[in-house]
């Protein structure tokens, strides 16, 4: 059980190239993915959070709210 956790937790290459997709479409104006690249997002965040420092992780955590507010306010002025 305690293996099938750790495999659950690994970071795959799906959660990155969904990520990706998501963050793609929303920066082309598709501003419907939002929800899907925050959630994807925050999905590989906590995965490799496991592996950050506390600094990091607060680095990681203000880039993907820069990042977020940054796209929000680019689809607003559209």
């Amino acid at each position: 059980m305690a293996d099938q956790l750790q495999q659950i937790e690994k970071v795959m290459p799906e959660d990155i190239a969904r990520t990706f997709e998501a963050a793609v479409n929303v920066f082309q104006g598709k501003t419907e993915h939002m929800d899907d690249l925050l959630k994807n997002g925050g999905t590989l965040l906590r995965k490799v959070s496991k592996n950050f420092s506390s600094t990091q992780l607060i680095l990681s955590v203000a880039a993907l709210a820069v990042i977020s507010i940054v796209i929000v306010k680019r689809a607003s002025e559209e």
